[in-house]
């Protein structure tokens, strides 16, 4: 009888330290996942989540095998422009991505004047990124070279397309998603098509003071599939409103994602303030999956205060979403900050 027990207990703690070692204790994080920080993406690999986001005068990398313990992540500078050149202030919304066997990162900047904003690329051909050399690629753009933020990388049935926020002409004032196919990683091919423009009331929030009066926003767009449904969440009215939000197109699977016509939009946003979780301003996303890829979540930044606009008050947080039953998805009401969430799901089994 002794002997029994004595194997159970032993059982039970091998058990037991699996699921430590795996994450499957009933360990928790709360929002936000760092101080601050706008426009966060990740990028999952290998067991590791790459995770970058606006800095301003550089481009900082950090790696981590859980997106909830940034503070602690492995962090380096990749990229520090020299002085004088057109990519040398206002690095926005960095994003990292792993394309046939190579790293690249995607960004926006200029020379210090907002007119003069494109979109730059590295690349890096180290297996681990933290390593090897960031070479510097140059600008991309299309033909018309406009005006351009917020640039990533969607895979589509094995063809490469970029997605990104531009100005149709020279002038500020409202800023419309593009698409347009790639020739490789760093070179878009061909001419820019524009999918969405601020049409609803809650896309044209973005009353300013200064030379500009109002300037309407769809910027931000993110990519995201469903089996066999492809989405576009993007983010709607100024990002120094409170009503900066997510809205949504969605591909219809006929003609050409480079068809305006096969794309439509959601009358109504799909993520958006909550004054009562004291959640202002969510916005400019990404998504990413658990390590085990049971779970679907979210990766957002928004403000604790209304009024706090586009500062470094903006911090990233992170929780999960579902599907509905049309396969689009429920991104639910932004979670307030201090809230005991669940860490992401890793089940995945112990490997000999």
């Amino acid at each position: 009888m002794q002997r029994r027990l004595f194997g159970t207990a032993i059982v039970l703690f091998l058990f037991l330290s699996s699921s430590v070692v795996l994450g499957q204790t009933n360990a928790t994080f709360t929002n936000p996942i760092l101080p601050s920080g706008a426009d966060p993406f990740s990028f999952y690999k290998d067991g590791y989540y790459y995770y970058m986001h606006t800095s301003g005068s550089r481009l900082v990398l950090r790696k981590t095998k859980s997106i909830t313990e940034l503070a602690t992540a492995e962090k380096k500078t990749i990229f520090e422009p020299e002085p004088g050149n057109p990519w040398s202030k206002e690095l926005w919304a960095p994003e990292i991505h792993y394309i046939k066997g190579k790293w690249y990162v995607y960004f926006a900047a200029d020379d210090g004047d907002n007119k003069n904003h494109r979109m730059f690329v590295l690349q890096n051909s180290s297996e681990d990124p933290m390593k090897g050399e960031w070479v510097f690629k140059g600008k991309i753009a299309d033909r018309s070279d406009k005006w351009a933020i917020d640039g990533s990388i969607l895979d589509y049935r094995g063809k490469l397309y970029m997605v990104w926020a531009g100005w149709e002409k020279d002038v500020n004032g409202q800023q419309d998603i593009y698409i347009a196919k790639m020739k490789n990683p760093v070179k878009i091919k061909g001419k820019r098509v524009r999918i969405s423009s601020p049409v609803y009331e809650w896309e044209r929030n973005g009353n300013l003071h200064g030379e500009v009066s109002h300037v309407s926003v769809n910027e931000g767009p993110q990519p995201l599939m469903n089996k066999d449904k492809l989405f576009l969440i993007y983010s709607a009215s100024g990002c120094w409103t409170d009503f900066y939000a997510l809205g949504m197109l969605t591909f219809t699977g006929r003609k050409s994602l480079l068809d305006s016509a096969a794309w439509v939009k959601s009358p109504n946003p799909v993520f958006q303030q909550s004054p009562e979780n004291a959640v202002y301003g969510p916005g400019h996303n990404s998504f990413f999956k658990s390590p085990d890829g049971t779970e679907d979540w979210i990766l957002y930044h928004a403000n604790p205060r209304p009024g706090d606009g586009c500062g470094g008050n903006r911090s990233p947080r992170a929780q999960k979403f579902t599907w509905k039953a049309d396969g689009s998805p429920d991104f639910g009401m932004p979670v307030k900050t201090g809230v005991p969430l669940p860490v992401p799901s890793d089940k995945r089994e112990l490997k000999n």
